[in-house]
């Protein structure tokens, strides 16, 4: 079955329908959905979620629009999240974006490697948020490579930088863009990067895939993506679903 490697299930874009939502997954195919959490509230909604649904995991990290709150008393509660609770796979969303500037460039570096060496010392892999920020992600990742593992979660630079990543053992994540029309770059890259080294993903309730772009996603329409990648890689939607669960468990252990 599919496995969505990154979804926010916590975000209130849910919180009319969640239960109902979520209670739909396996009829659509998803097996198992990873909620990611970007914020302080997000992290903690996570973990309740992985506790309460059997199929639901959870990554705990701040997104660097969030870092602003972190201090050494919130890196001892993400320790103990990471150790303490069995379905907690990941340490993210963490990394850099400089399309918001929410944060000053040096603070948000500070804190995605203050959370990479969290990762390192607990032995989670990592899920990493880039934007407009491809050569300082691959600087400050690069430098962990051998210690850390993780995924590029919405992979928005280049096909030859998604080979880089996957040369130090990273994996690419992408999701609904992939179905865009002007979708370009994420289907150069999904043409050129092995199906071994993939990842499905939402972002859910965010990058609905076409045809319903703009709209509320959810893991569902996982099946679009595949589908647009099976054409891209010339291979089934069978072996892209498979490939991808076998890549999740393996970098998740799950």
């Amino acid at each position: 079955m599919m496995i969505d490697t990154h979804a926010h299930y916590d975000d209130r874009a849910f919180d009319e329908d969640r239960e109902e939502l979520l209670a739909s997954l396996k009829d659509a195919g998803v097996g198992t959905v990873i909620n990611v959490g970007a914020s302080w509230r997000g992290c903690r909604a996570a973990v309740d979620l992985s506790r309460r649904h059997d199929f639901i995991y959870a990554a705990v990290g701040l997104h660097p629009d969030e870092v602003g709150c972190l201090d050494d008393e919130k890196m001892a509660q993400l320790r103990t999240w990471a150790e303490v609770e069995k379905k907690v796979v990941a340490i993210g969303e963490i990394g850099l974006d400089y399309h918001n500037d929410v944060e000053e460039h040096s603070v948000q570096q500070e804190w995605f490697v203050r959370q990479m060496e969290l990762a390192d010392e607990v032995g989670l892999p990592i899920a990493v948020h880039s934007r407009d920020a491809a050569q300082d992600t691959w600087d400050l990742v690069s430098s962990h490579a051998g210690k850390a593992r993780g995924v590029i979660h919405a992979f928005s630079a280049s096909a030859e930088m998604a080979m880089r990543y996957i040369d130090i053992g990273f994996y690419i994540g992408m999701g609904g863009v992939v179905t865009f029309k002007n979708g370009k770059k994420a289907k150069d890259v999904i043409a050129k990067i092995p199906l071994s080294s993939l990842l499905l993903e939402t972002d859910a309730p965010y990058l609905s895939p076409d045809p319903f772009r703009g709209r509320r996603n959810n893991s569902a329409n996982l099946i679009y993506v595949v589908r647009m990648i099976a054409a891209l890689k010339g291979v089934t939607e069978e072996e892209v679903i498979e490939t991808t669960e076998r890549n999740a468990r393996e970098l998740f252990h799950i």
